[in-house]
Order: C-alpha cells, then structure tokens, then sequence
C-alpha cells in the first residue's frame, strides 16, 4: 500500500510519499480500507519532532481515518466487512489501510460523509470537550473563539451557539471573519485593540470563557479581560509560542486557566468520551452541526498541506485522499 512515512524527526518536507507493507491486523483491532484522512495541526508538530508524542522512527502519521471495514480481528464481534466507520489512533492514519483498535472506531449512518466524521473526530472532539467539560460553559454566557476560521474554531463556534452562549468570533483578516459569521458566530472581529473589543463587548463585565489554541502574546491580552468566574481555556499554541502567565490577574480577577487535552481525555476516560461522540453524532444527524471541509488533496501532497496548517493557512477542515 502506499502511505506517508517519516524517516526521522525534522522539516516536513522531508516526509515521504512511498509503497510500504500493509498494516499487521491484531486481534483487538479492525483493518480500514481508508477513504478519508483529517489533516490536524499536531500531525505536523509530531513530523519536527515538537509534539508531545514522540514515536520510534521510521513511522506513519495521522490520527484521523474514515473509510470501510475490510478485515476483523479475532477478538472483534461488534463491526462486519464493509461496515462504514470513523476511527481514533496515535499514528498510521496517513496510508491507504489502517489497523484501529475496535473501541476507537464507530460506525457512521448513511447519510454521514466519511469528510465530516473525520472532522468530527478531532475538531469537534476536541471543542466539545473543552466547552462542556473543561468550560462548563452555560446558556447566556459570553463565548470567545480564536483562530475561528479553523476547524477546531468553527466547532466551537457551532457548539457554543446549541449550548446558548453569546458567541465572539475572533480571526485575522474580513474572509476568516465572515466564515466564522457564516458559521454561526454572533460577532466576529479582528486581534488588532482586541482588549479594547473585548471590553466593549462585554459592557466592562469582561468575558465568561475564552477557547484559544492560538497562545502567543495574544495570551496576556486574553488574561486581562476575564470576567470573574471565567475560564480560559488554553487548546494549544498555533502561534508558535507558548505564553507565559502573570498569575496576579488571575488572583485578582478570580478566573481560571484550564488546560485542554482532548487526547488524554479519549485515553482515560473512554465512557465519557464515547457519550461525547455519541452526541456529536447525533447533533451532526439532526442538523445542528455541520463542517466546513474546506480542501480535499491527495494523499502524496501531504507535506505541502502539513504547511499550510502550520503557517494557520486553512480554513475549516482539511482532508487528504489516498
């Protein structure tokens, strides 16, 4: 089959298109002939060497599949060849097969795209636990999404707006703004005097919760406008740059900072995880949800699209072809 391979830690352009074994099926796990591979920004960061996983080398990237059951594990009793299913994995989903553990990989309705179940994965995954769980955001409450032309952004836009919240969009330039408006963002605004926004917004209360996978400086701007009882929730660092905290304003101001990380989430609560998917599916089927899938490639232009995520050139989800 053919796949992605990094060889060794470094530039992503050195991740190869190339022939390679098929995957060994363990007696745990499903074999997926792949039709779908979500592009996530972690991908890129495992390539160099800077995530938090860092796997034996030569390996194959991807966490995010969609595609058909072609073969069963002997352990496996809960799917059948030619099922169509979504699957969860550290690693290998860059490739024309894969082998999924059973209990990270869910069937998906008919009328469900194998695109938008892989968005639904990761994006929505990881927005969903970060406003529900990590968030507790409430009705009424005031939202602010960063990097909201994103996948990861339009998710949580299109959650916060089912739980009810006042929801501010917040992307660089007027074409990220109006996806994130189209999306269903109340408000959408750029980083520029974005205190100054923020505070007007909000009448001088400040903000309930923050969802920002941006970090960077923008972070100790952020810090400064919460309201109290607010939580910040810090998603990841697309900026680059990992802030760094004054933990006065959170003493005085009385908020939160609370990490997201929706991969140890899957891994260690696994019920809650699966009651996450469940509801994202079903927002999915009964329309209050949809992905903006915004580029289809194939499979060999892995590296160039790896890039484009990493310089925060993509606007919703990016999906590979095999």
């Amino acid at each position: 089959m053919k796949a992605i391979i990094c060889n060794n830690f470094g530039p992503i352009k050195n991740i190869e298109y190339k022939e390679v074994d098929d995957p060994n099926l363990e007696e745990d796990s499903v074999l997926i002939k792949v039709s779908s591979v979500g592009v996530n920004f972690p991908d890129g960061l495992l390539v160099q060497g800077k995530y938090q996983l860092k796997p034996e080398t030569p390996f194959i990237p991807g966490m995010e599949v969609a595609g058909e059951v072609i073969e069963l594990g002997s352990k496996v009793s809960d799917f059948k060849v030619g099922d169509r299913v979504a699957g969860l994995s550290r690693l290998s989903g860059y490739a024309e097969k894969t082998a999924v553990k059973f209990s990270s990989v869910f069937k998906i309705p008919d009328n469900m795209s194998f695109d938008d179940s892989c968005a639904l994965l990761c994006a929505y995954g990881t927005s969903h636990y970060a406003l529900k769980q990590r968030g507790q955001l409430k009705r009424n409450e005031t939202l602010v999404v960063l990097g909201a032309s994103g996948s990861t952004g339009i998710a949580a836009i299109q959650i916060g707006k089912i739980i009810g919240a006042k929801v501010i969009a917040v992307a660089s330039n007027a074409e990220k703004q109006k996806i994130a408006k189209n999306n269903g963002a109340d408000m959408a605004i750029g980083y520029e005097n974005l205190k100054e926004k923020l505070k007007d917004i909000s009448d001088g209360k400040g903000i309930d919760v923050i969802f920002d996978p941006v970090g960077g400086d923008v972070f100790d701007t952020l810090a400064r406008t919460m309201a109290r009882k607010g939580r910040l929730l810090v998603i990841g660092f697309a900026s680059g740059s990992i802030p760094k905290l004054a933990v006065n304003l959170a003493l005085v101001k009385e908020f939160s900072v609370v990490g997201v990380f929706w991969g140890a989430f899957t891994r260690s609560e696994p019920v809650e995880y699966k009651k996450n998917m469940i509801e994202l599916f079903n927002w999915h089927n009964n329309g209050l949800i949809k992905p903006l899938i915004g580029e289809n490639h194939p499979l060999s232009d892995a590296s160039k699209v790896l890039e484009k995520i990493l310089a925060r050139g993509a606007k919703g989800k990016i999906i590979l072809k095999p």
